[in-house]
Protein backbone atom coordinates (compact mmCIF):
# COMPACT_ATOMS: atom_id res chain seq x y z
CA UNK A 1 0.00 0.00 0.00
CA UNK A 2 2.96 2.02 0.59
CA UNK A 3 4.55 3.56 -2.50
CA UNK A 4 7.88 5.36 -1.64
CA UNK A 5 9.18 8.23 -3.54
CA UNK A 6 13.23 9.79 -4.27
CA UNK A 7 13.62 12.50 -1.63
CA UNK A 8 13.89 15.85 -2.83
CA UNK A 9 16.79 18.41 -1.93
CA UNK A 10 14.85 19.53 0.29
CA UNK A 11 14.75 16.44 2.27
CA UNK A 12 11.06 15.89 2.04
CA UNK A 13 10.01 11.65 2.33
CA UNK A 14 6.77 11.55 0.66
CA UNK A 15 4.37 7.98 0.70
CA UNK A 16 0.75 7.10 -1.01
CA UNK A 17 -1.80 5.32 1.11
CA UNK A 18 -4.65 3.88 -1.16
CA UNK A 19 -7.01 4.31 2.18
CA UNK A 20 -10.00 6.05 -0.17
CA UNK A 21 -10.54 7.95 -3.39
CA UNK A 22 -8.72 9.61 -4.55
CA UNK A 23 -5.39 8.41 -3.31
CA UNK A 24 -3.70 11.18 -0.58
CA UNK A 25 0.01 11.66 -1.07
CA UNK A 26 1.35 12.80 2.42
CA UNK A 27 4.90 14.53 2.24
CA UNK A 28 7.06 15.28 4.98
CA UNK A 29 8.83 18.32 4.82
CA UNK A 30 12.02 19.18 7.27
CA UNK A 31 13.28 17.30 9.65
CA UNK A 32 11.59 15.81 12.89
CA UNK A 33 11.49 17.01 15.67
CA UNK A 34 12.52 20.69 14.40
CA UNK A 35 10.14 23.97 14.60
CA UNK A 36 9.46 23.86 11.05
CA UNK A 37 9.09 19.94 10.73
CA UNK A 38 5.21 19.72 8.69
CA UNK A 39 3.76 16.87 7.27
CA UNK A 40 1.40 18.04 4.28
CA UNK A 41 -1.66 16.12 2.34
CA UNK A 42 -2.13 16.19 -1.29
CA UNK A 43 -4.06 14.98 -3.68
CA UNK A 44 -3.08 13.09 -6.96
CA UNK A 45 -2.82 16.30 -8.59
CA UNK A 46 -0.54 17.25 -6.51
CA UNK A 47 -2.88 20.36 -4.52
CA UNK A 48 -2.45 20.90 -0.74
CA UNK A 49 -5.58 19.32 0.77
CA UNK A 50 -6.20 19.49 4.55
CA UNK A 51 -6.54 16.49 6.54
CA UNK A 52 -8.54 18.06 8.82
CA UNK A 53 -11.55 19.52 6.39
CA UNK A 54 -10.88 17.38 3.25
CA UNK A 55 -10.50 14.07 4.40
CA UNK A 56 -13.87 12.62 4.64
CA UNK A 57 -15.32 11.43 8.30
CA UNK A 58 -17.16 8.54 7.72
CA UNK A 59 -16.82 5.58 5.13
CA UNK A 60 -20.23 3.87 5.68
CA UNK A 61 -21.29 0.69 8.15
CA UNK A 62 -19.72 2.47 11.11
CA UNK A 63 -16.19 2.77 9.85
CA UNK A 64 -14.35 5.67 10.09
CA UNK A 65 -11.67 7.36 8.88
CA UNK A 66 -8.37 8.10 11.61
CA UNK A 67 -5.31 9.95 11.05
CA UNK A 68 -2.14 9.51 13.12
CA UNK A 69 -0.80 12.52 14.82
CA UNK A 70 1.38 10.42 17.01
CA UNK A 71 2.90 6.68 16.60
CA UNK A 72 2.35 4.57 19.43
CA UNK A 73 5.90 4.14 21.83
CA UNK A 74 6.64 7.90 20.95
CA UNK A 75 6.77 10.92 23.02
CA UNK A 76 6.52 13.78 20.74
CA UNK A 77 3.38 15.84 20.73
CA UNK A 78 2.50 15.85 17.36
CA UNK A 79 -0.87 17.49 16.06
CA UNK A 80 -2.95 19.29 12.97
CA UNK A 81 -1.86 22.93 13.02
CA UNK A 82 -6.18 23.83 13.17
CA UNK A 83 -4.52 27.93 12.78
CA UNK A 84 -2.32 27.42 9.89
CA UNK A 85 -3.66 27.02 6.04
CA UNK A 86 -4.30 22.86 4.37
CA UNK A 87 -3.67 22.45 8.58
CA UNK A 88 -0.47 20.28 8.42
CA UNK A 89 0.28 18.06 11.39
CA UNK A 90 3.70 19.77 13.13
CA UNK A 91 5.13 19.13 16.61
CA UNK A 92 3.42 21.30 19.26
CA UNK A 93 5.38 24.19 20.76
CA UNK A 94 5.07 26.14 24.52
CA UNK A 95 7.38 29.01 24.88
CA UNK A 96 9.32 28.39 21.72
CA UNK A 97 9.85 25.46 22.91
CA UNK A 98 8.97 21.69 21.31
CA UNK A 99 6.36 19.86 23.59
CA UNK A 100 7.11 16.51 24.71
CA UNK A 101 5.10 13.86 26.26
CA UNK A 102 7.06 12.99 29.78
CA UNK A 103 6.80 9.57 28.35
CA UNK A 104 5.86 7.35 25.64
CA UNK A 105 2.33 7.21 24.42
CA UNK A 106 1.38 3.18 24.28
CA UNK A 107 -1.33 3.76 21.32
CA UNK A 108 -1.66 4.97 17.73
CA UNK A 109 -3.05 8.59 18.49
CA UNK A 110 -4.80 11.05 16.38
CA UNK A 111 -8.03 13.01 15.00
CA UNK A 112 -11.24 12.21 13.58
CA UNK A 113 -11.02 14.06 10.70
CA UNK A 114 -14.57 16.72 10.22
CA UNK A 115 -15.38 17.07 13.83
CA UNK A 116 -14.81 19.63 16.10
CA UNK A 117 -15.37 20.61 19.28
CA UNK A 118 -17.02 23.67 20.05
CA UNK A 119 -15.89 25.59 22.86
CA UNK A 120 -19.16 27.78 22.88
CA UNK A 121 -21.03 24.35 23.41
CA UNK A 122 -21.44 23.34 27.08
CA UNK A 123 -21.76 19.59 27.50
CA UNK A 124 -24.63 18.97 29.66
CA UNK A 125 -23.92 15.13 30.41
CA UNK A 126 -19.89 15.98 31.59
CA UNK A 127 -20.39 18.83 33.62
CA UNK A 128 -21.47 21.14 31.30
CA UNK A 129 -17.67 20.94 30.40
CA UNK A 130 -16.78 23.61 26.86
CA UNK A 131 -15.58 21.85 24.07
CA UNK A 132 -11.71 22.70 23.64
CA UNK A 133 -11.63 23.94 20.05
CA UNK A 134 -9.89 20.97 18.51
CA UNK A 135 -10.75 17.68 16.72
CA UNK A 136 -12.02 14.44 18.28
CA UNK A 137 -9.22 12.51 19.75
CA UNK A 138 -9.01 8.91 18.60
CA UNK A 139 -6.71 6.18 20.38
CA UNK A 140 -6.01 3.19 18.36
CA UNK A 141 -5.40 0.50 20.35
CA UNK A 142 -4.06 -2.16 17.82
CA UNK A 143 -0.76 -4.52 17.80
CA UNK A 144 0.97 -1.97 14.62
CA UNK A 145 2.79 0.56 15.54
CA UNK A 146 1.97 3.13 12.74
CA UNK A 147 3.20 6.39 11.49
CA UNK A 148 2.55 10.06 11.04
CA UNK A 149 0.21 11.13 8.60
CA UNK A 150 -1.52 7.34 7.64
CA UNK A 151 -4.87 7.28 7.38
CA UNK A 152 -6.30 4.10 8.61
CA UNK A 153 -10.31 2.81 8.59
CA UNK A 154 -11.19 2.23 12.32
CA UNK A 155 -14.32 1.25 13.95
CA UNK A 156 -15.19 2.91 17.45
CA UNK A 157 -15.19 1.57 20.42
CA UNK A 158 -15.61 3.18 23.49
CA UNK A 159 -15.38 6.95 25.05
CA UNK A 160 -13.44 8.73 27.86
CA UNK A 161 -14.91 12.01 28.24
CA UNK A 162 -11.46 13.82 29.66
CA UNK A 163 -11.85 17.59 31.21
CA UNK A 164 -8.52 19.02 30.38
CA UNK A 165 -7.92 22.22 32.63
CA UNK A 166 -11.80 22.56 32.75
CA UNK A 167 -12.24 21.74 28.37
CA UNK A 168 -13.99 18.72 27.47
CA UNK A 169 -11.74 16.42 25.61
CA UNK A 170 -13.65 13.54 24.03
CA UNK A 171 -11.02 10.12 23.47
CA UNK A 172 -12.58 8.33 21.33
CA UNK A 173 -11.26 4.31 21.80
CA UNK A 174 -11.55 2.79 18.80
CA UNK A 175 -9.30 -0.41 16.48
CA UNK A 176 -8.03 -0.59 13.04
CA UNK A 177 -9.96 -2.64 10.41
CA UNK A 178 -6.70 -4.39 9.47
CA UNK A 179 -5.87 -5.52 13.02
CA UNK A 180 -5.49 -9.02 13.49
CA UNK A 181 -8.29 -8.56 16.58
CA UNK A 182 -10.21 -6.07 14.78
CA UNK A 183 -12.59 -8.87 14.15
CA UNK A 184 -13.10 -9.75 17.51
CA UNK A 185 -14.02 -6.58 18.82
CA UNK A 186 -17.09 -4.49 18.43
CA UNK A 187 -18.12 -2.94 21.29
CA UNK A 188 -16.79 -1.76 25.40
CA UNK A 189 -16.88 -5.35 26.64
CA UNK A 190 -14.89 -6.59 23.41
CA UNK A 191 -12.42 -4.72 24.70
CA UNK A 192 -12.35 -5.61 28.21
CA UNK A 193 -12.19 -9.41 26.71
CA UNK A 194 -9.59 -9.00 24.46
CA UNK A 195 -7.57 -5.94 25.67
CA UNK A 196 -7.62 -6.43 29.45
CA UNK A 197 -6.98 -3.61 31.35
CA UNK A 198 -6.48 -1.64 28.18
CA UNK A 199 -9.28 0.85 28.90
CA UNK A 200 -8.01 1.70 32.66
CA UNK A 201 -4.64 2.40 31.14
CA UNK A 202 -6.01 4.65 29.01
CA UNK A 203 -7.20 6.57 31.57
CA UNK A 204 -4.86 6.29 33.71
CA UNK A 205 -2.26 7.75 31.07
CA UNK A 206 -4.34 10.64 29.90
CA UNK A 207 -5.19 11.40 33.54
CA UNK A 208 -1.71 11.80 34.96
CA UNK A 209 0.42 12.55 31.71
CA UNK A 210 0.69 16.32 33.32
CA UNK A 211 1.80 15.72 36.46
CA UNK A 212 5.42 15.54 35.68
CA UNK A 213 5.48 18.91 34.80
CA UNK A 214 3.82 20.49 38.03
CA UNK A 215 0.24 20.01 36.33
CA UNK A 216 -2.88 18.48 38.41
CA UNK A 217 -4.30 15.40 37.03
CA UNK A 218 -7.04 15.26 34.28
CA UNK A 219 -10.84 14.74 35.41
CA UNK A 220 -13.16 12.35 33.52
CA UNK A 221 -16.78 12.87 33.33
CA UNK A 222 -19.52 9.72 32.88
CA UNK A 223 -18.20 8.53 36.36
CA UNK A 224 -14.71 8.11 35.46
CA UNK A 225 -16.07 5.45 33.50
CA UNK A 226 -15.53 4.63 29.81
CA UNK A 227 -18.66 4.95 27.36
CA UNK A 228 -19.83 2.31 25.18
CA UNK A 229 -20.06 2.06 21.24
CA UNK A 230 -23.36 3.76 20.81
CA UNK A 231 -22.12 6.57 23.15
CA UNK A 232 -19.12 7.43 20.75
CA UNK A 233 -20.88 7.74 17.83
CA UNK A 234 -23.21 10.36 19.25
CA UNK A 235 -20.38 12.18 20.43
CA UNK A 236 -18.71 11.65 16.75
CA UNK A 237 -22.18 12.57 15.09
CA UNK A 238 -22.53 15.83 17.54
CA UNK A 239 -18.84 16.56 17.03
CA UNK A 240 -18.93 16.17 12.69
CA UNK A 241 -22.38 18.16 13.18
CA UNK A 242 -20.46 20.63 15.04
CA UNK A 243 -17.65 20.75 12.27
CA UNK A 244 -20.27 21.52 9.76
CA UNK A 245 -21.65 24.92 11.35
CA UNK A 246 -18.06 25.47 11.71
CA UNK A 247 -17.31 25.36 7.82
CA UNK A 248 -20.40 26.96 7.22
CA UNK A 249 -19.06 29.97 8.92
CA UNK A 250 -22.33 29.28 10.93
CA UNK A 251 -20.27 29.93 14.26
CA UNK A 252 -17.28 32.16 14.70
CA UNK A 253 -14.33 30.43 13.38
CA UNK A 254 -11.86 32.75 15.49
CA UNK A 255 -8.21 31.83 14.28
CA UNK A 256 -9.07 28.15 13.10
CA UNK A 257 -8.08 27.82 9.21
CA UNK A 258 -10.84 26.58 7.24
CA UNK A 259 -8.65 25.82 4.23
Amino acid sequence: MLALLPNTMKSVIEHVWAIYNPQLLVKEDGQPETLDYRVFFHDQSGKKVSPWHDVPLQLGDGVFNFIVEIPKESSAKMEVATDEPFTPIKQDIKKGKLRFYPYNIHWNYGLLPQTWEDPSSANSEVEGAFGDNDPVDVVEIGETRRKIGDVLKIKPLAALAMIDEGELDWKIVAISLDDPKASLVNDIDDVEKHFPGTLTAIRDWFRDYKIPDGKPANRFGLGNQAADKDYALKVIKETNESWNKLVKRSVPAGELSLA
